[in-house]
C-alpha cells in the first residue's frame, strides 16, 4: 500500500491562503499526513468518516465535552437532551426577540463598519445572552471574544488555557446564581439545564458547564464568522445581494427558507468551520490508504464543501442544486445540534441588514483580512452601508 503524501498545514504558505491550498491538495490526493495526523479532504471520504463513529471516534481530545467528544451509545442520550432545546417551536418563540436585537444592532452601525467585529460579534453576544438569560454580561463577553481570538492566534497554550478558564468561570457563575435562587431562578435555558435528566439522573455541574460552553464559546465565534462570510459574499456579488434584498423586503411565505438556503450556500463556498478531529479505533481505509488504530484524523469540511466531483465549480453560487450535499453543518451523529438557532439568527440579522440598506459595498479604504487556522473565513470585512 502506498504511503500517504505529507504536507505542512500550518506552514506560512498554507496559512496565507488556506482555502486555495486545500483546493490544490484535494485535487492532488484525497488524504495528506502531517505530524498532527491525517487530513481527509474529499467530500465522499469526509462523509464516510463522519458517519462511522465506531471506526472513527470523536474521543480525540483529552478534554471531555458534552456531547461533542462522545460516541454512541453514550452520545445518544446526551444528544437527545440537547436537541430538545432547539425545536422548531422554541425557535419560533425566540425569533421576535432575536429580530428586535438584530434591528437595534443594525440601526446602531455607522456608515462604515466591520461585518465581523462591528456587526457579527455584537449581534452574536446580545442574541446569545438574551436566549440564555445572561443579560448584563454582554460587555464581558465581547471582551472575552476579543481575548479568545488573540489567544487562539498566538498558539500560546498557557494563554489559551487562561482564556478558557476565564470563560468557564463566567459560566459557573451563572449556574451558581440559579442554584442559589432556587424556585426564584429565571425561566431560561440555563435554569432548565439544572433540572435536565440523562440516564435517570441530573446533569453534574461539570456537564452543565460543558453544554453551556458549547452553546456560547463556540456559537459566539461561529455566528460572527458566518456573518463575515455572508456579508463579504454579498458585498462582492451585488446582483445576488439585490435579489436577496427583494426577498427580504417581500418577507412573505418562503422568504426565510430562501434566505436560509442562500446563507448555507455562501458558507459552503467559503466554509469558516475548517476541521473536526477523530481518532481511529480499528484498522481502516480512507481514500485507498491504510490507517492504524490510534491515528488522529482531521475532517476538512472547508475542502469537502468545495469538491469539484460533487459541486462542479466550487465558487458557483447554486443554493438549490448544492443544498443536499452541503456539509456546513456537518453530517452523521454529530451534525450541529444548534443549526436551527444559528440559521434563524443568521436569517434574521441578514433580513434586517438588507431591509435597512440600499447597498452594502466593500470599503474602498480598507481591505478584508483572512482568518487563519484553526478558523476559516474572514477576520475583518470592512464595508460601507448605503442607506
Amino acid at each position: 500500500m502506498a504511503e500517504i503524501p505529507t504536507w505542512a498545514p500550518l506552514s506560512e504558505e498554507v496559512l496565507a491562503d488556506q482555502r486555495a491550498h486545500y483546493d490544490e491538495r484535494r485535487r492532488a490526493c484525497p488524504v495528506a499526513r502531517s505530524p498532527r495526523g491525517v487530513t481527509v479532504l474529499r467530500h465522499a471520504d469526509v462523509v464516510a468518516v463522519a458517519q462511522d463513529p465506531a471506526t472513527f471516534s470523536s474521543g480525540a481530545s483529552v478534554f471531555r465535552s458534552v456531547p461533542n467528544t462522545m460516541d454512541p451509545p453514550e452520545h445518544t442520550a446526551y444528544r437527545s437532551l440537547v436537541d430538545a432545546f432547539f425545536t422548531r417551536e422554541r425557535m419560533a418563540a425566540l425569533e421576535p426577540e432575536v429580530r428586535r436585537i438584530a434591528r437595534a444592532v443594525v440601526a446602531g452601525l455607522g456608515d462604515r463598519t466591520d461585518a465581523v467585529t462591528g456587526l457579527g460579534r455584537r449581534f452574536a453576544v446580545h442574541a446569545q445572552t438574551s436566549w440564555l438569560g445572561w443579560t448584563g454580561q454582554e460587555d464581558r463577553l465581547v471582551r472575552w471574544m476579543s481575548a479568545n481570538h488573540d489567544a487562539t492566534r498566538s498558539a500560546d497554550r498557557g494563554r489559551t488555557a487562561a482564556v478558557a478558564a476565564e470563560f468557564d468561570e463566567l459560566v459557573a457563575e451563572q449556574v451558581a446564581l440559579r442554584r442559589a435562587a432556587g424556585d426564584d431562578a429565571p425561566d431560561d435555558p440555563t435554569t432548565e439545564l439544572l433540572h435536565a435528566v440523562v440516564d435517570g439522573r441530573p446533569l453534574t455541574d461539570a456537564e452543565i458547564v460543558s453544554v453551556l460552553r458549547n452553546w456560547t464559546a463556540g456559537d459566539l465565534g461561529s455566528i460572527a464568522a458566518s456573518l463575515g462570510v455572508v456579508v463579504h459574499f454579498l458585498a462582492s456579488s451585488p446582483e445576488v445581494q439585490q435579489e436577496l434584498r427583494q426577498v427580504a423586503l417581500g418577507g412573505q411565505g418562503s422568504a426565510a427558507d430562501e434566505l436560509a438556503a442562500a446563507v448555507d450556500e455562501m458558507l459552503r463556498i467559503d466554509d469558516p468551520f475548517l476541521v473536526n478531529r477523530r481518532v481511529v479505533t480499528r484498522p481502516a481505509q480512507v481514500g485507498g490508504f491504510d490507517l492504524r488504530p490510534g491515528e488522529r484524523v482531521y475532517l476538512n469540511w472547508t475542502s469537502a464543501n468545495r469538491d469539484e466531483s460533487v459541486f462542479g465549480d466550487p465558487d458557483a453560487y447554486r443554493p438549490t442544486e448544492n443544498a443536499a450535499q452541503n456539509l456546513v453543518w456537518g453530517t452523521g451523529v454529530h451534525v450541529c445540534p444548534g443549526r436551527p438557532l444559528a440559521t434563524m439568527e443568521l436569517v434574521v440579522v441578514l433580513t434586517e441588514l438588507l431591509r435597512a440598506t440600499r447597498q452594502v459595498v466593500p470599503d474602498p479604504d480598507r481591505r478584508p483580512v483572512r482568518e487563519t487556522y484553526p478558523v476559516g473565513g474572514w477576520a475583518h470585512v470592512p464595508v460601507v452601508l448605503r442607506r
